[in-house]
């Protein structure tokens, strides 16, 4: 294999064979191949892209370029979900219980914030002593026993596929469509899944902020996966309002651990949680139709089944086994909270979705840099959802700061994030399509 020569065709247009692209990603992975080499086959696949069988193959080889998870002695079916990244967006929390509670094994590997998007990680990292990176046995332990675990990627899942992400990230190619849907996939493949499901967000707070940008990475993912062996589907999801009523780290957690007690129901998020649950089980072959697959999901939340699945993996992973009984005891508050009022009267019509996540990261709850150490107290609570009448000076949100100036800065960028119009808005559903 000559790395410049495959670089050279598919600089042309030309289409690789699988076995030029599984040899240049060996190489990748074995560290021969130089920074320049990587950055111009990323630089050609951008501009030139690549065929569904180019991209299964690119995911193939890149899954195959580390460990590969087994679960043979677990008699469930192996499934998870993936979010391409939204602002409010806990739904992994409260999906994998749910589903483990129907039947289901979850191995789940998230990620940290990105951008202005949260991460599952970081909100997990709330929780005293629970433990993101458990050794393989101990995760395999706990999916076994709990049925779900919510960990992130270790160095020996799909490790070319970080290698080639870094050089991406400096090199202005992130945004290829067949470089995401292989970076997304390959580590779902190399956890050894039998289905998944994917939410593709789209919006003014999601990564696609154009309907056609969403579907395009939405056919590409599940042609590319179903491809590859494994039976997905994706949901196209509204992300023109953060989907919880929270954002930020610990603020998250208490809504997901609301969510389980059954404190939460009837909102834009339970409906997604719901719909996900259903695929899932419907895909994995658990229930025979998505009524029922809604029936099965609903019933694990009202038996405070999910709770208690969540409670053991929480357990199991280090974390205290009375988190949802007590939340006020493990999970730390910021010590300012401050409501943000509303500039008039009239309907919440419109928010800068992605404006809030930018807030969460300036009051200390995200990253700008890749070291910064995220404040898992700050965020904003109670956030009104678009469509509701308010008052002039009503509250629209509740901010969690870590000091009277932060919190002033915070309330007032939130404020600016909102339209509040004299008419009712007409608001988008919060699931746009399946694909």
């Amino acid at each position: 294999m000559i790395p410049q020569e495959i670089i050279r065709r598919k600089r042309n247009g030309d289409e690789l064979d699988a076995a030029d692209i599984s040899a240049f990603i060996a190489a990748l992975a074995a560290g021969r191949l130089s920074e320049g080499q990587v950055g111009a086959f990323a630089m050609a696949v951008w501009f030139k892209g690549m065929s569904r069988a180019e991209t299964v193959a690119l995911t193939l080889a890149m899954a195959d370029s580390g460990d590969r998870l087994q679960w043979a002695d677990i008699d469930r079916p192996i499934a998870d979900k993936h979010s391409t990244g939204g602002v409010g967006d806990n739904v992994s929390l409260m999906l994998a219980p749910i589903a483990a509670a129907c039947g289901l094994a979850v191995p789940m590997i998230s990620g940290r914030g990105l951008g202005h998007t949260g991460g599952t990680l970081d909100k997990l990292e709330s929780i005293p002593g629970y433990m993101i990176t458990p050794d393989a046995d101990l995760f395999h332990k706990v999916v076994k026993e709990a049925g779900c675990a919510i960990i992130g990627q270790t160095g020996a899942l799909a490790p070319a596929d970080g290698r080639l992400y870094a050089v991406r990230d400096v090199t202005a190619t992130v945004d290829s469509i067949p470089l995401i849907t292989a970076s997304i996939l390959s580590k779902k493949l190399a956890a050894g899944l039998e289905t998944l499901v994917l939410d593709v967000k789209v919006g003014n707070g999601a990564f696609m902020v154009e309907r056609d940008q969403a579907e395009i990475l939405a056919h590409s993912l599940v042609e590319v996966a179903n491809g590859a062996g494994v039976k997905t589907s994706a949901l196209i999801t509204d992300m023109n309002q953060p989907l919880a009523d929270s954002a930020g780290n610990a603020v998250e957690m208490r809504n997901c651990l609301d969510f389980l007690a059954g404190r939460k129901s009837d909102t834009r998020l339970s409906t997604v949680v719901l719909a996900f649950a259903g695929e899932m089980l419907v895909k994995s072959g658990i229930a025979a139709s998505s009524d029922e697959a809604e029936r099965m999901a609903r019933q694990s939340l009202s038996s405070g089944k999910a709770a208690e699945v969540f409670a053991r993996m929480v357990s199991m992973l280090g974390g205290p086994a009375d988190l949802i009984e007590n939340p006020d005891r493990y999970l730390a508050k910021a010590p300012v909270e401050k409501p943000v009022p509303a500039a008039r009267s009239g309907w919440l019509a419109a928010c800068d979705a992605r404006g809030i996540g930018v807030s969460v990261i300036d009051l200390g709850g995200g990253r700008r840099h890749p070291a910064d150490r995220i404040d898992h107290r700050v965020g904003f609570s109670d956030l009104l959802p678009l469509g509701t009448r308010v008052t002039a000076g009503e509250p629209i949100a509740l901010v969690h700061a870590a000091d009277e100036a932060a919190a002033e800065r915070a309330a007032a960028a939130l404020a600016a994030h909102y339209r509040i119009t004299e008419d009712r808005p007409e608001l988008t559903p919060v699931i746009a399509g399946l694909i």
